[in-house]
């Protein structure tokens, strides 16, 4: 495998990812669900963060990003405070409790989606899941 299959085979994960998804009750917004799962990665990662810092680190645009935090401000998904050194900066942290959207998202399965693209479900389960391990890096 060189480079450029790994990245495709990065990119079809991601579109059968997608496609797992449930959009149910979700509505019309102007970001895609993979972004705003990119600005909620990111949150966790880095607690405390502002709408600036997760665009230069994600490299999305901060339209992008802002409207990515109201969706999963609205969801309960990320609180938001004034920073105590410099009240006009906002800083965002994820919500103590896992959102109900959260959960739905989590527990949803990707087998409909993986079945759509191959007949061998459970040999692609087991190999991702082996993926994860090998790919996790260091605790």
């Amino acid at each position: 495998m060189n480079v450029t299959e790994l990245f495709l085979l990065g990119h079809r994960l991601q579109k059968i990812a997608e496609a797992a998804i449930p959009t149910e009750g979700v509505g019309e917004h102007p970001t895609s669900t993979r972004t705003v799962l990119i600005v909620a990665a990111d949150v966790r990662e880095h607690p405390g963060t502002t709408v600036t810092e997760i665009a230069k680190r994600t490299d999305l645009v901060q339209s992008q990003v802002s409207n990515c935090v109201a969706r999963l401000r609205a969801a309960g998904a990320v609180v938001a405070e004034a920073d105590p050194a410099d009240r006009r900066r906002t800083l965002l942290r994820p919500c103590p409790e896992e959102s109900p959207r959260a959960a739905t998202v989590r527990d949803a399965s990707v087998r409909p989606a993986l079945a759509a693209v191959t007949e061998e479900v459970d040999e692609a389960i087991a190999l991702m899941e082996r993926l994860t391990v090998l790919l996790r890096g260091p605790a």
